[in-house]
């Protein structure tokens, strides 16, 4: 990985977690939007990028692991409380211990996330030398982790938690997929973990993204007739129009 990846990851999640401070949502329409393209271009880049990618290694145990990816994602929502997606659900009577579940939810959400990016970055290389510049991965990750670093910051904003201490955690959150991707790397580069192994990581990630996708897109307005709106599916119709124009 460049070291302009890793400063792409931090700040994103700085800049959206920053973003929260300055305009504290009212209506959330907009960050619907944001989400609904974000999810339909995850989606996208898991399915027609990275599901080829880990079955073109003929592993047929591949689908366990886009499954244990799937029911792990799972797991950790019980912590993060779909932060990931956007909620910001405040409980009325919030404990300090509510807000680090979900920090500790989401800081394994994000480490988990950056494993794979040196294994998928060096595999993208590898096969598309005209486009080596382009990692969907990484650019998937960052897509959706400025608004989820956006929800926490709100989360935290509206439970009454001091601006340094949230700032702090945010500087933490940011710091957790760059972290993923350098541990990955080094056990890359020092042979811990073969490319199977590596391989392996990345089916796990393409689980969490396909749950965390499927979540976004299949939540309805909160409207009588539970239709998605056409401003919604537009923005769905175009993130999965951005993975497709990106396909080789």
């Amino acid at each position: 990985m460049h070291i302009w990846e890793y400063i792409l990851l931090f700040f994103s999640v700085i800049f959206g977690g920053a973003l929260a401070f300055y305009f504290p949502v009212k209506d959330k329409s907009g960050l619907k939007l944001v989400l609904s393209f974000s999810g339909a271009y995850i989606l996208g880049i898991a399915v027609l990028h990275m599901m080829p990618m880990v079955y073109s290694t003929q592993n047929e145990s591949i689908g366990i692991y886009i499954l244990l990816g799937f029911f792990l994602q799972l797991l950790l929502e019980q912590f993060s409380s779909g932060v990931e997606h956007g909620h910001i659900h405040v409980p009325h009577d919030v404990k300090s211990g509510f807000v680090l579940q979900v920090m500790l939810g989401l800081c394994l959400h994000a480490f988990l996330e950056g494993l794979p990016l040196p294994e998928y970055g060096h595999h993208h290389h590898e096969h598309h030398s005209h486009d080596a510049g382009f990692n969907h991965l990484l650019f998937g990750i960052v897509l959706h982790k400025a608004p989820a670093a956006f929800a926490l910051v709100l989360l935290f904003i509206r439970s009454g938690f001091h601006r340094n201490i949230v700032l702090a955690c945010l500087v933490i959150f940011a710091l957790m997929s760059p972290m993923g991707a350098m541990v990955a790397g080094q056990l890359e580069s020092q042979q811990i973990l073969g490319p199977a192994g590596m391989n392996a990581l990345v089916a796990v990630v393409v689980g969490s993204f396909l749950h965390i996708a499927t979540t976004i897109i299949f939540e309805m307005d909160n409207s009588a007739h539970h239709r998605i709106s056409w401003k919604r599916l537009g923005a769905i119709s175009f993130g999965l129009l951005l993975a497709l124009l990106t396909m080789h």
